[in-house]
């Protein structure tokens, strides 16, 4: 099995709709009158949630009707925001059932004339050069080995002055870290990068960076409340779903990564000159 097909089948269940609508059911949501708000507890699959794809959000020089690249879309959860504010996307994902189920969702919050989903890799995204005013990668990069050719592609098919907003949890230091987490459940499909990297590899590919800050202390104390409302809840909701049986072992172990200094989720914003 080669590296792409691996990191999508760590994303796979199956079910993974079916478990999404059982559990919103099962929490009162009525599923024929879905809002996208409804979605909220399970769509941002990521360090901070909702509030950091917001704060991201503050550097993205967004506008209404800005087409943007969803690289790495998942289920859809931050294409979905930035279409409520007058922004169309084009998200990608290596994972099918991932699009098949973001594509599923957003029909049912009635988002779809903003938001296209396609099952592709982001070495050989499928656009014409200058197609895109902006782009956008949450919690993707540590599941990519090869960050240079994804950056080189991201470039290609961004027009010139438009911006890449990354979020991803990047390495501080060389100590290892305990497995699975919600990326990998194991060293072979991890490739965490440090921001030195990305910064090269980002300067390399005709990108400017115009904003860097790292969200460690935001992510210890969002990682603290997120195991503390898992352990006292009885909600079917949260990320969980997404993780599976796994969940509480991946969350307490990047918790532990994090709060020890070893991992830290940055944002880069980088222009392409």
């Amino acid at each position: 099995m080669d590296l792409e097909k691996e990191v999508a089948a760590h994303y796979t269940t199956g079910v993974l709709e079916q478990q999404i609508l059982d559990a919103l059911q099962s929490a009162g949501v009525d599923l024929s009158h879905l809002k996208p708000d409804d979605l909220v507890a399970i769509e941002d699959f990521h360090i901070g949630g909702r509030e950091a794809t917001q704060a991201l959000a503050e550097f993205m020089s967004l506008r209404p009707g800005i087409h943007l690249l969803d690289v790495g879309c998942g289920i859809g959860g931050p294409a979905r925001y930035f279409a409520g504010r007058g922004c169309k996307i084009t998200g990608i994902d290596l994972s099918e059932e991932f699009i098949a189920t973001a594509q599923n969702l957003t029909r049912r919050v009635q988002l779809e004339s903003a938001l296209t989903f396609r099952q592709a890799s982001a070495l050989e995204l499928p656009f014409d050069s200058e197609t895109f005013e902006g782009a956008y990668e949450i919690h993707v990069g540590m599941n990519i080995s090869d960050k240079p050719g994804v950056f080189r592609e991201v470039a290609r098919v961004l027009k010139h002055g438009a911006r890449f907003n990354i979020f991803d949890i990047m390495r501080t230091r060389d100590d290892s870290f305990a497995f699975p987490v919600p990326w990998a459940k194991s060293s072979e499909t991890s490739f965490v990068a440090t921001v030195t990297h990305y910064r090269q590899w980002l300067n390399d590919a005709g990108l400017e960076i115009v904003h860097e800050r790292g969200r460690h202390q935001f992510a210890v104390e969002f990682m603290k409340k997120r195991m503390a409302a898992t352990a006292s809840s009885n909600s079917t909701l949260g990320v969980n779903l997404l993780m599976g049986e796994l969940a509480p072992a991946m969350l307490k172990n990047v918790n532990a990564a994090i709060a020890s200094g070893v991992l830290e989720p940055v944002e880069l914003i980088a222009v392409k000159r």
